[in-house]
């Protein structure tokens, strides 16, 4: 025959489960928004490097074919052949270890365009976080814009 002492250690009560609950939902309160914050900032962070690493795709594919890709060509001419037999006997890609040109961190494509501003052969860049022209913060546009002189953000 069990004793009451036996069966009171079987399992939890529900106010211990309950207090338990409580201590996790404080926890994920307290460390839930540092947490977002530091995802924000490495998608930013990726952003800034995957640019870095599509310009030297691009400009690795400038030295077998002697251009860049046109703004109809797009990324796209860093995986795939290109058509025009003029130049497709020069092309030595793919240029990027994928299949496919990513995506920036937050699901879009990278802008691209030729030419750039002062001089410069192209833009590069993403919309950031927002996908949206302009921004500030997490929502500003990284890489190399339009209206910049500079490199990569």
């Amino acid at each position: 025959m069990k004793t009451k002492q036996a069966r009171r250690y079987r399992g939890f009560t529900l106010i211990e489960m309950l207090v338990v609950l409580v201590i996790i939902g404080l926890l994920a309160g307290l460390i839930g928004p540092r947490l977002i914050g530091h995802a924000d900032e490495a998608k930013v962070q990726t952003a800034k490097t995957q640019v870095r690493m599509l310009k030297g795709a691009l400009e690795t594919m400038h030295l077998d074919l002697g251009r860049f890709p046109t703004k109809e060509e797009g990324l796209a001419l860093l995986v795939t052949p290109p058509t025009d037999e003029k130049i497709k006997n020069k092309w030595r890609g793919p240029y990027l270890d994928d299949p496919a040109v990513p995506n920036d961190p937050w699901g879009n494509a990278y802008q691209y365009g030729t030419p750039g501003p002062n001089g410069q052969p192209f833009v590069l860049y993403s919309f950031g976080a927002d996908g949206k022209p302009g921004g500030e913060g997490f929502d500003a546009d990284i890489g190399i814009l339009p209206q910049s002189t500079s490199a990569p953000q």
